[in-house]
Order: structure tokens, then C-alpha cells, then sequence
């Protein structure tokens, strides 16, 4: 049986400089600072998982615009549950108007 989501999404997406320092500095988190924080996300994929896949697949500014937003649903009073990372943008999805990617 397959997961509806990937742990830290290993899909063929173009290694462009921007997504490369995106996804290394979110690995970077995952591998020191994770284990000091703990496991408190409320989601599947956690936010982690959800920022390397987000900037993985979409590139650093909108993947990077969504993993922010997802940190923010995550907080007291914020969502829960399964909550994966689109396929593809919205087709009104601009990059002058991050707020879209909400």
C-alpha cells in the first residue's frame, strides 16, 4: 500500500540553483534542529516534509511562500490533518501575489 504522501519527495524536478539552497536548508533543519524541537505538527506530511516537497516541486519563491503559510496554519487554533503539497499551481497563481499560494 502506498502513503498518500512522500517522505521528503524524491520526484524528478529540475535541480536549478534556487531549489537546491531551498531544499539544503530544509534538510539542514530536519537533520540538527528537528530533533531539538520535537515532533509537534499537527499534519502529514509534517512541515519539514511539506517545505522540501513544496520547494521541490514549485521552486524556491512559491514553494517557499507555501511552506511559510503551511507554519502558520500550524500554530495554536490552526489547522490539522492531511494536507499535501498541490501538483500543480492554481492557474491565478502569480508571483507577485504570494498571498495566493495561502
Amino acid at each position: 500500500m502506498t502513503r498518500p504522501y512522500s517522505r521528503n519527495w524524491q520526484g524528478a524536478w529540475p535541480k536549478t540553483p534556487g531549489r537546491l539552497a531551498g531544499a539544503g536548508l530544509v534538510r539542514l533543519y530536519q537533520l540538527t534542529l528537528s530533533g531539538f524541537i520535537g515532533n509537534s505538527c499537527r499534519h502529514l506530511p509534517t512541515c519539514s516534509e511539506f517545505a522540501y516537497e513544496a520547494i521541490a516541486r514549485h521552486g524556491l519563491w512559491a514553494g517557499g511562500w507555501m511552506a511559510l503559510f503551511r507554519v502558520a496554519r500550524c500554530g495554536p487554533g490552526g489547522t490539522h490533518g492531511l494536507d499535501p503539497v498541490p501538483e500543480t499551481l492554481p492557474p491565478r497563481t502569480r508571483w507577485w501575489a504570494p498571498w495566493r499560494h495561502w
